[in-house]
């Protein structure tokens, strides 16, 4: 049988399958849980997690990387069906980190001077923030793809990279209640360069795990 053939034989198999979503939807329940414990166990709550919780900022970063977590389910929920695209989840992820990026910036440049732009950039903990999300999200991806890898990805490059967004947008989401950074510059960058670096890595190990 032809490739091509397979392909239409799987996507008809498959149909209108509600699989993918309820496995997806376990996997962010775990993995955030996972997150959680790592959080309490490893780093911590942050200490004023109350009265931040009474902040904007506090929710607007939550609301940022939850919205990349959500286009990472987006894209992953159609890349794991039988030639699937993950168009409306790139759309989406996109679009976010175009926006939060740009908020960053006019934030920068609105600064007072060089120096507090240079805060804003690099707050207290630039050089643990992104590691940290990685470190957090890779029980996630882990699961991810291994819930994926049973289903019928046909792009596993693509399928990865959403893996990753799904599971970084989830531990940065997690992140929050440790992390007491509150710029939109800091966040734009750290927290996406965690995100994208589980991304990367999800593309770069289903390049071989979810080939099939």
């Amino acid at each position: 049988m032809r490739t091509d053939d397979l392909i239409d034989a799987l996507a008809q198999d498959a149909g209108p399958s509600r699989a993918p979503p309820r496995r997806l939807a376990i996997v962010a329940g775990l993995g955030a849980l996972a997150a959680l414990v790592l959080v309490l166990a490893w780093l911590h709550t942050r200490h004023d997690l109350m009265p931040a919780m009474r902040g904007g900022m506090f929710w607007m970063k939550a609301l940022y990387t939850g919205a990349l977590g959500l286009a990472g389910y987006l894209a992953i929920e159609r890349l794991s069906r039988p030639a699937g695209s993950g168009r409306r989840g790139w759309m989406l992820g996109g679009v976010v980190l175009g926006l939060f990026a740009l908020a960053g910036v006019v934030q920068a440049i609105m600064s007072p001077d060089i120096q507090m732009a240079l805060h804003m950039l690099r707050g207290h903990s630039w050089h643990v923030c992104s590691r940290n999300i990685l470190m957090l999200g890779l029980p996630m991806l882990v699961l991810g793809l291994w819930a994926v890898r049973g289903m019928a990805p046909t792009r596993p490059v693509a399928a990865g990279f959403a893996t990753g967004l799904f599971a970084g947008g989830v531990a940065a989401t997690v992140y929050g209640l440790h992390c007491a950074e509150n710029t939109f510059t800091f966040v734009a960058l750290w927290y996406s360069l965690g995100v994208l670096s589980l991304a990367v890595l999800g593309a770069l190990i289903g390049r071989w795990a979810l080939r099939w």
